[in-house]
Order: C-alpha cells, then sequence, then structure tokens
C-alpha cells in the first residue's frame, strides 16, 4: 500500500527471477481489503491492477489468485468482480477464483464461477480449491465443467489445514470422467507409483483409501462380491486400476470361500479352479490362522508365502534358531541429562546347513532383531539390503487380558519398487515382530527365486514345443 509497484523491492525482484510465469494474490473479499490489508477498496483495486500491469509490461505473463473469491463474493459479488476486472485491466492470462477457507460447496459454486467467467471476458479462470469442507476435489471437477482451464491442487492432496484438493483425484477424474487432456494417459499410468513416491520423500504414511491411487482402492473382500468380480470387474469398479498404475486385489479372510482363494492365487496360478485340492488346504489353513489372530487384508505378502510354501513351491531360504533380545535403561548420572538405554539381539538362523550368529544395538529390541536378522543375512543374500520398512503396526487383539494379550504385528516392507505387508501374532510383542520381520524377507528371497524361475520355465516351454 502507499508504493507504485515499480518502486517495491519485491516486484523488482521477481523482475529479476525471469520466471516466465509469474503468480500474484490479491485480495477480493471486502473484509480483508479494510480490516488486514487496511487499505480502502479503492486502492485494493488499484493495487491489483498496478502490479499485474508492471509485471506484464516487463515481459511476464501473470496468473492472478483471487484469494478468498467465493466468501468475497457472498459478502459483496460486485466488488469481488470488480477485482477480477481490474486483474484483467492490468493484463493477467488467468483468474484462479480462489476457496481459500475451503468452505464453498459445489452448488454454490457453479454459479459463482459463471458470473465470473462474466466478469472476465475473454480471459481463462481457474480454480484454487481448498479440502475444509472436504469438497476440494468435487469444486475442482465443478469449476472445470463450469469452463476453468486451470486446475490448481497438490498430489495427495498435501496442504495447510485439511489440504489442498488432491491432483491424484482430480486428474484421473478429468481424464477419465470429463474426457479432458491433463497428463495424458502415458503419465496417468504412473500415478500411483508417483503419489507413493511422494509420500517417501515426506515421510507420510501413504493413504490407502485415497481414490485410484490407494492400496484399497480397488481391494474386494467376501465370497459374493469376489465371486460377482471375477465375472465382471465392472461389477463393483468404476474405473480400470490399471489406468492409474493400481491393481485389483483379493482380500483372503475368514469371511473368504474357494471363489476368493482362486482369484488371489490367480495372479500367480491363472488356470487354478475352486475343485483343485490346495483350494480347500490354503482356505483351511487361513481360517485356522485367523481364529489364532492372523489377518491377511493388510498382508498379502504372508498369504502368498502360506499359499506357496502350502503348495510345496517355495522352500525357507532361511531358518530360526533362536533369537533374543536385551534392553538396558539407566537413571540420568547427572542433573539435567538424558538416561542411557539401548537394546542388543543375538541372533541365530541356518543358511544352507550353516549357522550364522550375530549380535546388533538398536533403538529398541524390534529394531535390534532386525538390524541382527539383516546382519546375519544380507552377507548371504546382498538384494535384502535394498529392503526397508515402511510401517509398523502394533494391535492388541483382547485387551481384557492385559499384559498376557495377544498381539497382531503388521508390517509393510519395499525395495523401492514393489511394497508388501506381512503379519506375525504372538502373546509377545517381540515374537509377534520376529514372525513379521522375517516373512518380509522370505518375501524378497520368494520373489527373486520366482523371478528367476518364470523365464527358465517359459525356454524349457519353448524348447518342448519346438
Amino acid at each position: 500500500r502507499g508504493l507504485q509497484a515499480e518502486n517495491d523491492p519485491g516486484m523488482q525482484a521477481l523482475v529479476a527471477s525471469q520466471a516466465a510465469v509469474i503468480t500474484i494474490v490479491g485480495k477480493t473479499w471486502d473484509f480483508h481489503v479494510t480490516d488486514v490489508l487496511r487499505v480502502s477498496v479503492e486502492e485494493n483495486l488499484d493495487m491489483i491492477r498496478d502490479t499485474i500491469g508492471f509485471l506484464c509490461n516487463s515481459g511476464h505473463e501473470v496468473i492472478y489468485d483471487a484469494e478468498h473469491f467465493f466468501d468475497g463474493y457472498k459478502a459483496d459479488a460486485e466488488y469481488a468482480l470488480e477485482t477480477l476486472r481490474a486483474a484483467v485491466r492490468g493484463g493477467a492470462r488467468i483468474l484462479a477464483l480462489c476457496d481459500t477457507n475451503g468452505g464453498t460447496i459445489p452448488s454454490e459454486l457453479v454459479p459463482i464461477c459463471a458470473a465470473a467467467q462474466a466478469a472476465a471476458g475473454d480471459i481463462s479462470i481457474g480454480i484454487h480449491a481448498h479440502n475444509d469442507s472436504g469438497m476440494g476435489a468435487a469444486n475442482s471437477v465443478a469449476a472445470v465443467e463450469g469452463g476453468a482451464t486451470q486446475v490448481q491442487g497438490t498430489f495427495n492432496g498435501y496442504g495447510e489445514r485439511c489440504g489442498n484438493a488432491n491432483l491424484c483425484t482430480v486428474i484421473p477424474t478429468l481424464e477419465l470422467k470429463l474426457g479432458k487432456r491433463t497428463i495424458g494417459p502415458e503419465k496417468l499410468g504412473d500415478l500411483m507409483v508417483f503419489s507413493r513416491f511422494l509420500s517417501e520423500i515426506a515421510n507420510v504414511a501413504h493413504d490407502h483409501r485415497q481414490p485410484y491411487v490407494g492400496e484399497s482402492a480397488y481391494a474386494h473382500k467376501g465370497g459374493v462380491h469376489i465371486d460377482a468380480m471375477t465375472k465382471d470387474p465392472r461389477c463393483y469398479e468404476h474405473a480400470d486400476p490399471e489406468v492409474t498404475g493400481n491393481e485389483r486385489r483379493y482380500l483372503v479372510s475368514d469371511q473368504s470361500g474357494g471363489g476368493t482363494v482362486v482369484a488371489k492365487l490367480g495372479r500367480f496360478f491363472p488356470d487354478m479352479n475352486k475343485k483343485d485340492p490346495i483350494v480347500a488346504q490354503v482356505l483351511n489353513e487361513v481360517k485356522h490362522l485367523e481364529h489364532e489372530g492372523y489377518q491377511f487384508e493388510a498382508a498379502e505378502g504372508s498369504f502368498e508365502l502360506l499359499a506357496r510354501r502350502a503348495m510345496g513351491l517355495y522352500e525357507d531360504m532361511f531358518t530360526t534358531v533362536s533369537y533374543r533380545t536385551e534392553s538396558r535403561k539407566d537413571r540420568p548420572v547427572a542433573p539435567n541429562t538424558a538416561a542411557s538405554e539401548d537394546s542388543q539381539a543375538i541372533v541365530k538362523v541356518e543358511v544352507g546347513g550353516e549357522i550364522l550368529h550375530t549380535v546388533a544395538e538398536g533403538d529398541g529390541p524390534v529394531n535390534a532383531i532386525d538390524r541382527a536378522l539383516r546382519k546375519a543375512l544380507e552377507g548371504v543374500y546382498p538384494s535384502l539390503a535394498t529392503v526397508h520398512l515402511e510401517d509398523y503396526k502394533v494391535r492388541v487383539m483382547s485387551s481384557a487380558d492385559g499384559t498376557a494379550a495377544r498381539v497382531r504385528v503388521l508390517i509393510e516392507s519395499s525395495d523401492g519398487e514393489d511394497v508388501w505387508g506381512t503379519v506375525g501374532v504372538s502373546e509377545n510383542v517381540i515374537e509377534a515382530s520376529w514372525i513379521a520381520l522375517a516373512d518380509s524377507l522370505h518375501y524378497k528371497l520368494m520373489r527373486e527365486v520366482m523371478a528367476k524361475a518364470e523365464p527358465a520355465a517359459a525356454i524349457q516351454a519353448a524348447a518342448s514345443g519346438s
């Protein structure tokens, strides 16, 4: 306020950046103008026009973000629209309408967007929606249906408060439902991988229930449900999971029937049918283990290991001989100093008839046995060095038993390319963790064995065919 754009250090720095496109945020709600900026409504209009005009005359394209536009329109529609006209007079290329507080719903948004487009004339409008009412993606799609040509949002919906419009939802909806070109089919196929990559970079657990890119988006459970899915996926899916890089998953539980097990095993044994004796064997084993507290919905790695072991198609490449953990915590030796604590694990495993005996320290007993197990195995199986823990959950299954209650440990692991879950159950949380940790490494080794066996089988089949 009280300063021309050409004399403002901030504007001069933007020009010096040589950015091709610059986005400027301006006030459109008269309440913010008078009570936050503390300028007159007339001066605010001049500031918008002068700022955008200066940047355009300096050779930049300008996108104008109309902050609080929808709240401003509800408070004083004519003034909110006049701020857009000021941006048009300044030379803005796109006017992005911001639902900054995230309180607008689609039925309100559509007519307001229409009024904004009328005020903007030939200038394109965009949408910048927040998710405080859970409407970020819906408002973005509604705005595009109303003529908006730009959507501002964030992948995975990351952002302040409840987040911004989730581009992992908006992009496939625009592409698949409205036929709009955004990133194109090829990049759309990488969307789930990209979503997971961002979760890892942000060090935030990936949201399994995200539409399109969540691990549960195309997960199916229950005999009748899955029986219909095996006949035609359209029964319970609104889109093809592979289009966004996802995959269909059949969850196995004690509610499952033979059809579920067949559908699940069909990923690696496509010719299997319900009458195969191994189906009943696997199903009975699943039900027995789930009676003991196991749960395979989030532990597909453990399920595949169970099935391949039952079918005699995988023999464990290491076996547990023994393990022991010790934890110690000493009182502070002096005032204002932290207590010293350490955990140590001693592990013995057998590999190819040889006993490997290792010791490792860690941040707690579970971390210590994880390190000790890896220390023992990575010299023999170097690829295990790529496996890292992504998530670790402990669930008490019978709290009435107090400290003697059985616990279920679910672990999610990744080698940077694949992600899998494993499960362990015991009255002892260390033992439950050991079972799940060992299975996570068994799964990695099993996948390597299968990867080597498949090309060999294909060569043999081709040779016998010739």
